[in-house]
């Protein structure tokens, strides 16, 4: 197989809340058109090892990472687990977040420092310590997942929302900063999406509107986006955002 084949071959990973859901499967995705990986989870150890796992049982290479992004050294330490254990740092999806609900009113200065830090705060260190690796390569991704709720505004989620609108900022910064070394950095926005939620996110906020598609979306059709936007066809995709909500917003 030539590298036009498998263009992703041997591209080295970093995905960071990967032990479930939207990240787990954008994990495996890659995995499976030959990218490593490195599973990133807050603490949970063995749904980190077992994404992990499943990967390495499919013919992928894989290691697991727990870390805290929110920390300096945490987050360089994370890149570094790639660089170390792969050679390379060449993708980084930024997919960790913290979801839960709060009327405005009773959110409290820590509830929103702990809400904005891990998006924010997160994606800069990981960003920080991946891109001298990537502008020494002169090729690179850096995927952020933001959220529908920062277009079109929830109830009760004032400080993730504010989060995720943040993200919008940060990439197209990095993406004009970047682009001489050719690093595209985008956003991919997912609307509703079927995944479990932690106890913490509290119940999925109702839909005020339907999509024009009338379902929710499901985890393979954002992990779908994230491979597109890694792909050659992708070189000139650079500070956009990707919606992907069925239609209920058109990003206009």
């Amino acid at each position: 197989m030539s590298v036009n084949d498998a263009p992703l071959e041997g591209k080295v990973a970093v995905v960071t809340g990967s032990a479930r859901n939207i990240g787990r499967t954008t994990a495996k995705r890659l995995a499976d058109y030959g990218v490593a990986v490195v599973i990133n989870a807050l603490q949970d150890r063995e749904a980190a090892d077992a994404v992990a796992h499943e990967i390495f049982e499919a013919g992928g290479r894989a290691i697991a990472h727990v870390a805290d992004i929110t920390d300096e050294d945490a987050a360089k330490g994370l890149i570094d687990t790639a660089i170390k254990g792969f050679g390379s740092i060449d993708i980084l999806v930024c997919n960790a977040s913290i979801r839960s609900q709060i009327p405005f009113h009773k959110i409290s200065l820590e509830d929103w420092h702990r809400t904005l830090a891990v998006p924010l705060d997160g994606t800069f260190l990981c960003a920080r310590a991946a891109a001298p690796k990537m502008m020494e390569r002169k090729w690179g991704r850096i995927i952020t997942l933001g959220g529908i709720s920062s277009y079109i505004g929830t109830a009760n989620r004032a400080h993730a929302v504010t989060a995720k609108a943040g993200l919008v900022g940060l990439t197209r910064a990095l993406a004009v900063e970047l682009a001489p070394f050719n690093i595209t950095c985008n956003v991919i926005s997912p609307g509703h999406i079927d995944t479990e939620r932690p106890k913490s996110a509290g119940e999925r906020p109702p839909m005020r509107a339907k999509p024009h598609i009338d379902r929710m979306g499901n985890v393979n059709e954002i992990a779908g986006m994230v491979h597109y936007l890694c792909l050659p066809e992708a070189d000139y995709i650079t500070g956009q955002t990707m919606h992907i909500n069925g239609g209920l917003y058109f990003g206009v």
